[in-house]
């Protein structure tokens, strides 16, 4: 069943997640949908700081958004955020350092946002959670978590609750989690949340991630109706994670991947679009496009219960780092 799945993806990737799928996506884009001012809204965008997340903040920054940027290293941040601002002319740029790896940085990071921003309950508030990382060998943050669930899921999962009060408060609120369409090879697995049996694969571990990601975006969708969630896979992109993380991959397919900006393009959509809110909360998109989240006789789908599960596992793991974190 895994080599069915490998093959059926790649093969539909080639055809879609290429540049040359975008190009012919893109024919019918309506230009319109993002040529919007955004000025007096705020935006927070993790992993801000390279690939596709600057490319998405400096895009709404010249819109005239205010931009949070949510990144872990300092040096590169600010290199990316003078760059932001350089090109824009805007000046609402923040840098916030945050290791999203880190459950206990995030809550404080959360509990301060929330603190300063209290008072703007009314501004628009979106929420793109972008910082991900895949890492090919087995590794333990500080915590004792395994890195990639700790950043791509943990660390997604308490970003994202730990604002809730915020959002729900805000005129448009919008949370956009930046998925794979790898997730597609992986059925929902909450049995192994951190690895920790058999065989270690990072780029499997990585998709597994990418599927709890598209399960927690249907099942927030579904507690909170004041809220606009979406998931969404960026396409094949040429950015520094591809890079650095799938080498082999890279080098077989560069001439073919996309551009940071078209893999940013369905993320703008869904931030700023007033054509994204009309459709449903909670669907996976791909260039402008809700898109099935299985694929055909994949048998990926998983019950109610375990879904459900995942979120109640991961309540608890949050709450734990909750717990220890002063002031909060």
């Amino acid at each position: 069943m895994s080599w069915y799945r490998n093959t059926v993806w790649f093969v539909k990737g080639l055809r879609e997640y290429t540049r040359g799928g975008y190009e012919s996506a893109s024919k019918r884009f309506n230009a319109a949908d993002v040529e919007v001012d955004v000025a007096g809204r705020s935006f927070l965008v993790t992993g801000a700081n390279s690939g596709i997340g600057k490319a998405t903040a400096k895009e709404i920054a010249r819109r005239g958004g205010t931009v949070h940027l949510v990144c872990r290293n300092k040096e590169r941040a600010e290199v990316a955020k003078e760059e932001i601002v350089t090109e824009t002319g805007n000046q609402n740029i923040f840098l916030h350092i945050v290791d999203l790896s880190n459950p206990k940085e995030i809550w404080k990071f959360a509990e301060k946002f929330q603190n300063e921003h209290k008072l703007n309950v009314l501004e628009f508030v979106l929420q793109i959670n972008n910082a991900g990382c895949m890492v090919n060998n087995r590794e333990l943050t500080e915590d004792g978590l395994e890195k990639n669930f700790a950043t791509n899921t943990l660390g997604t999962y308490i970003m994202t609750t730990a604002l809730l009060p915020l959002l729900e408060k805000a005129a448009d609120a919008r949370v956009i989690t930046v998925s794979s369409g790898g997730m597609l090879v992986q059925k929902l697995n909450i049995s192994d949340l951190q690895s920790e049996s058999g065989s270690f694969d990072g780029t499997m571990v990585y998709a597994q991630n990418k599927r709890q990601q598209v399960v927690l975006t249907e099942q927030w969708a579904k507690a909170h109706r004041n809220i606009h969630f979406s998931v969404m896979h960026p396409g094949w992109a040429d950015t520094p994670a591809v890079r650095s993380s799938m080498p082999d991959f890279y080098e077989r397919m560069k001439s073919s991947l996309r551009t940071e900006a078209q893999g940013a393009d369905t993320i703008l959509w869904l931030a700023v679009s007033a054509e994204a809110t009309k459709l449903p909360s909670g669907l996976f998109f791909q260039d402008r496009q809700p898109v099935p989240t299985h694929l055909p006789l994949a048998y990926t789908h998983s019950p109610p219960e375990d879904e459900e599960k995942l979120m109640e596992m991961l309540e608890e793991f949050s709450q734990k780092f909750k717990s220890i974190s002063p002031g909060i």
